[in-house]
């Protein structure tokens, strides 16, 4: 950014340049050469000047779009694993409310099936979230990885 206000600047310089040249010829009336090479040059230099700037701010305007596509896939990976960290949050409780019931009728000396079945239903729901909280958490760190496995390459 700094290189644009630079840029900037020197083109505002180089117009008020111009503007003193255009003053000067038209108060004297007449037209010298070297005054007009010298206006040339400096409208030479002023269009050299814009093009740059209008570059640079393409360019500035295209990486800044590229950065927001990656921090929005970002926030989305992020956003998904927080999901399934929920979910696994929620089946571990579920896991521990069935062991805890199960071990209260073990106590009793009641072994009732049922809560056996939620116990394994819960143990298994708590894998399966697991299981989906890794795969977000590896392909969060994969896309992570990606981008600079990339520019390594393109570097090498």
């Amino acid at each position: 950014m700094s290189e644009i206000d630079e840029l900037q600047r020197r083109i505002t310089a180089a117009m008020d340049r111009v503007a003193k040249g255009i003053d000067t010829l038209s108060s004297a009336g007449r037209e010298d050469a070297e005054t007009a090479r010298a206006l040339e040059e400096e409208r030479t230099a002023n269009a050299q000047l814009t093009e740059r700037v209008r570059a640079l701010k393409s360019r500035a305007d295209e990486e800044m779009a590229a950065l927001h596509d990656q921090i929005s896939a970002g926030e989305a990976r992020m956003a998904q694993l927080d999901i399934e960290l929920q979910r696994v949050r929620r089946a571990n409780t579920q896991l521990s409310d069935a062991c805890a019931a199960l071990r209260a009728a073990n106590e009793e000396g009641v072994g009732e099936p049922h809560l056996i079945n939620k116990a394994m239903l819960a143990e298994l729901e708590g894998l399966r979230a697991a299981r989906a909280a890794d795969v977000a958490e590896a392909s969060a760190i994969l896309d992570a990885l990606t981008p600079l496995v990339a520019s390594a390459e393109e570097n090498a």
